[in-house]
């Protein structure tokens, strides 16, 4: 069993003014997308410039931001909210729904892609590449504020959470999905779109890639208290949310690749 490394989810504090580690995790997740953005902008196909990739960036932070709390309120913690309004405001407490940013994300590129009179595929494929940079960095913020713990095991590498309800070893799920959805997807959507790929080709590899790569962790995943299991005994919230956006991600793909074929 390894150590938990308890960090202070606090990073500074000035008198009244606290500094997260979690919305610390965010903005890195945020520069770095859009250091990478500003990158990808000299392709030739790309449709947006490096003056752009500002522009672009704040659209995006605002979807994540409103769709990721405001997806985790509806998907998983109505009753909280409806306990404590106030209680959605309070974002450094943690509590940000990947499945609800994703939505906030996909009407943010829209909205830029009509202010920019370009299409949304073409917006949402530059983008793809770049989401897991974000995806990564939250999922250190998790492991750090030691939320989102796995469930019990007694493999070499357990770790016991002082925020879980046990002094259970439990699997440091925060960091699977970090590997999964964060390094390797990104790696797999960086090759992939390194090259000119049909519309749609690299949003449907970004939906089936984080889709799969989610439905994995929620094995190792324990899921959220309030919600348990939904279906016989293994089914998460985060599964069922994952199966419309593998089946999104193939459709696109096919539609992609025959359509350059026609």
């Amino acid at each position: 069993m390894l150590r938990y490394p308890q960090i202070d989810p606090i990073a500074v504090s000035i008198g009244p003014l606290k500094i997260h580690w979690y919305g610390l995790t965010y903005l890195v997740g945020f520069v770095v997308g859009w250091w990478l953005g500003r990158l990808r902008t000299r392709k030739p196909w790309s449709p947006v410039n490096e003056e752009q990739m500002g522009d672009l960036l704040f659209y995006i932070a605002l979807g994540v931001v409103l769709g990721g709390r405001f997806g985790y309120v509806i998907f998983y913690n109505f009753d909280t909210f409806l306990a404590d309004p106030l209680w959605l405001f309070r974002v450094w407490e943690g509590g940000m729904s990947f499945h609800g940013g994703l939505v906030g994300v996909m009407l943010a590129m829209w909205w830029f892609g009509r202010k920019m009179n370009c299409g949304f595929f073409r917006i949402a494929d530059f983008v793809a590449p770049l989401v897991p940079v974000g995806l990564g960095a939250g999922r250190i913020g998790n492991f750090i504020n030691g939320e989102l713990w796995g469930r019990p095991t007694d493999v070499p590498w357990a770790m016991v959470f002082p925020t879980a309800p046990d002094a259970l070893p439990r699997h440091p799920s925060q960091l699977y999905e970090f590997a999964m959805e964060g390094v390797l997807l990104f790696i797999i959507l960086w090759v992939f779109s390194s090259k000119q790929r049909p519309r749609m080709a690299v949003s449907g590899l970004f939906l089936v890639g984080y889709a799969c790569f989610r439905i994995l962790a929620e094995f190792f995943r324990q899921p959220d208290a309030q919600l348990g299991f939904l279906a016989f005994d293994w089914v998460t919230m985060g599964q069922i949310l994952s199966l419309p956006m593998l089946l999104a991600g193939v459709v696109l793909m096919i539609w992609a690749y025959r359509s350059k074929t026609r």
